[in-house]
């Protein structure tokens, strides 16, 4: 009895290593969080947009309405922006620039965020914006759901997030032109 209380520590130890050998979800919890490196399976999962994420009824502003997995094919332009955002307002101009220079490679959704549909039309209407705008009439998945205003998303053919960023950003510039040119060989 005096041998077991003096090595109960070392039993209890004994025995949370063989739980940590013997179950695997667990092991591989440990692994991972102690590794810091995350699996391509994670990776692909947080990376990955599959049908049901994209499946939004969008009504166009300035073009038809329809639904945005109905833009798979090419790679997507996703900007989701606001009249009332600042940043946004700065980043239109080269947007419009970004879609008269690739929209024969490029597919664009600009989703309009807690706007009302007459002040999204006056705006586009006095800047002279082409680009196609949209207001979702469904929820959009938590996955692409913004939490800052402008949120872009450059989307891949395969579903896949080429790009993401959040904040106003030059998309004329050429480092994007580069990156877009590449990405739709």
């Amino acid at each position: 009895m005096n041998f077991l209380r003096k090595n109960i520590v070392y039993f209890i130890l004994l025995i949370v290593l063989l739980a940590f050998m013997t179950i695997k979800p667990l092991r591989d919890f440990v692994s991972e969080q102690i590794a810091m490196s995350p699996t391509v399976s994670k990776i692909n999962n947080e990376t990955l947009l599959a049908d049901e994420v994209l499946d939004i009824d969008l009504k166009g502003i300035n073009t038809s309405s329809t639904n945005l997995k109905n833009l798979r094919g090419k790679v997507l332009f996703l900007n989701f922006w606001g009249t009332w955002c600042p940043p946004c307002r700065t980043e239109w101009p080269t947007i419009q620039k970004l879609y008269d220079l690739k929209k024969d490679k490029l597919e664009f959704a600009l989703i309009a965020m807690q706007d009302q549909e007459e002040d999204v039309k006056k705006f586009l209407k006095e800047n002279n914006y082409t680009v196609p705008v949209y207001i979702a009439e469904s929820p959009l998945d938590p996955k692409i759901l913004p939490v800052a205003f402008p949120t872009t998303y450059l989307i891949g053919k395969d579903g896949r997030i080429l790009k993401k960023e959040d904040s106003s950003m030059d998309w004329s510039k050429d480092s994007i032109l580069e990156f877009i040119e590449n990405v739709t060989k």
